[in-house]
């Protein structure tokens, strides 16, 4: 989707809000393929696309991506990342040129099932790791692992190889903890393309991760890049995940607040309310403008 496509309210303009139809006559529950420019369905929050996917969809897509070798990249969405891209235009225009912003908090999974009547899924970043190395074990997907501290990469790629003994593994870099030379970076880069490495996956946090990915799509052959965050932490076990019942329950953002206080205060207490209001006034202005229906 480009940014044309929103109408002046924010709903994209291939979508009927609230009715569950979508332009073309198809149920919304059927949209799973990518437009012609390689990006799915989605409907706006507060501008930024969140893909209409569920984790199986999301992977299909993917899967189809590295298939025909295309240079996609794919945001991993929770409520921060979202307002980050809300206060700074170049890293809304990173999520409306990926190929998938995924739903990674449930407030986005809710929003996005109330406004377009598609039964969105939750796609987390660590989540996405289990699935796609799943799937990819038996056509040997090759993995590249870029970021996380010095050690966490290594530990995470031995635990999913606990997990899915096929996993193929191109390599893995942690990127030190400041910009890079362009010289480093162009090594980098090269290490990742003679790796044969078909999805990249990126934890160096929001938006650093955002950046990283605008920067080398394309610039990395064939390979779809996927910007998880902490999943490196959590396939790791530096950093243990909710329970099942939070993540369902939207609690998620509670287990974390609780588990990294001093670093994650600012995010839940702060830029998370900032949210709720801009969702909240967002939501009813579409409700009041007749763009969304009460059902």
């Amino acid at each position: 989707m480009n940014e044309d496509s929103m109408s002046k309210t924010g709903i994209d303009s291939s979508l009927t809000a609230g009715s569950g139809a979508v332009e073309g006559g198809h149920s919304p529950n059927s949209l799973h393929a990518p437009d012609a420019n390689g990006r799915c369905p989605s409907v706006p929050v507060l501008g930024v696309p969140v893909s209409l996917i569920n984790i199986e969809t999301a992977v299909a897509n993917i899967l189809g991506y590295v298939k025909e070798k295309q240079e996609r990249y794919i945001c991993v969405r929770d409520v921060f990342g979202l307002m980050c891209a809300v206060k700074d235009p170049e890293i809304m225009s990173i999520n409306r040129n990926a190929a998938m912003v995924t739903p990674d908090g449930m407030p986005l999974v809710w929003l996005s099932r109330w406004r377009s009547g598609f039964k969105t899924g939750r796609v987390a970043g660590a989540d996405l790791v289990d699935a796609l190395c799943r799937a990819g074990q038996e056509t040997g997907l090759r993995h590249y692992f870029y970021g996380g501290k010095p050690g966490v990469a290594e530990v995470m790629i031995a635990n999913l190889r606990k997990k899915y003994p096929k996993l193929t593994v191109a390599g893995l870099y942690s990127p030190p903890f400041r910009p890079l030379t362009a010289e480093e970076d162009q090594e980098a880069t090269d290490r990742i393309n003679q790796s044969g490495a078909q999805i990249v996956w990126v934890g160096i946090s929001t938006p650093k991760q955002e950046f990283w990915m605008r920067d080398h799509a394309g610039r990395i052959k064939g390979a779809t890049l996927i910007g998880v965050g902490a999943a490196f932490d959590f396939h790791s076990g530096a950093v243990a995940r909710a329970p099942k019942w939070m993540q369902r329950a939207g609690l998620e953002w509670l287990h974390r607040l609780l588990s990294e206080p001093s670093r994650l205060w600012r995010r839940y207490l702060i830029v998370a309310p900032s949210f709720v209001f801009g969702a909240a006034r967002e939501q009813l202005k579409l409700y009041f403008s007749g763009e969304l229906s009460s059902s």
